[in-house]
């Protein structure tokens, strides 16, 4: 299985308590750290949101880039959806 470079942009609920944020951080790095590897994880902060999303007008944007193969990307997208801290996602293969 060949590792690809992917780029994913997930959204914390806002009223989390910073440790929370922190814990969903973790929790996402380690599916990736399961096979893949995190090459860059930036926490952008909290953002208002273009629409409502599950009764929230803003959220905490997460950005991370990663390595991996199809396996864990599928893995990560079972996990992240079942997150209910996480009210948004998308994984994108990086083209770069």
């Amino acid at each position: 299985q060949s590792m690809r470079k992917y780029e994913m942009m997930f959204i914390v609920r806002s009223d989390l308590e910073e440790a929370d944020v922190q814990a969903v951080v973790e929790k996402i790095r380690g599916v990736i750290a399961n096979g893949g590897e995190v090459t860059n994880l930036n926490v952008l902060g909290k953002r208002r949101l273009a629409y409502e999303i599950k009764k929230f007008r803003d959220g905490i944007y997460v950005l991370v880039n990663f390595t991996a193969t199809p396996e864990v990307v599928k893995e990560l997208d079972r996990v992240t959806r079942i997150t209910d801290e996480i009210i948004r996602y998308i994984i994108v293969q990086d083209v770069a």
